[in-house]
């Protein structure tokens, strides 16, 4: 499954993903995985959940970000959750990258059996339609 965890910037999006961090740990048989750009969530994500800053990593653009997810997936086969948070800045782009983030990642969570949330600073009328059933309501 994958979700998109929408608003404009300063709405609460870091606060909520934190909240659904914390569900997931509490159901999760399996790992959780916090992707970050920066070092900004380390003392709000618990110590049991995966936290990766992307810069350490080099991540840039939509296809190094899928790479890097397709990777954790990989070499973990028990990640049932992967959070991204500030992805339009780990991509680069505007909310238009979701068109080609979503399918991709729909077919690495049926493969992987992983979810995904994506946090996408930009109002939901701003995301693609094609992509607009993930849309967290």
């Amino acid at each position: 499954m994958v979700t998109l965890l929408t608003g404009k910037k300063g709405s609460g999006k870091t606060k909520k993903l934190i909240d659904m961090v914390n569900a997931a740990l509490e159901k999760s048989n399996g790992n959780v995985v916090v992707i970050e750009k920066g070092k900004q969530m380390t003392f709000n994500i618990p110590y049991s959940a995966r936290l990766v800053d992307s810069d350490a990593y080099d991540v840039k653009g939509q296809e190094a970000l899928l790479g890097f997810l397709s990777g954790i997936c990989a070499g973990n086969y028990d990640v049932t959750d992967i959070f991204v948070d500030s992805t339009l800045k780990i991509t680069g782009t505007g909310a238009e990258a979701c068109s080609y983030l979503v399918p991709e990642l729909k077919k690495l969570s049926a493969s992987a059996d992983t979810n995904f949330v994506l946090s996408i600073s930009a109002a939901n009328e701003d995301v693609p339609e094609a992509v607009s059933d993930c849309v967290l309501k």
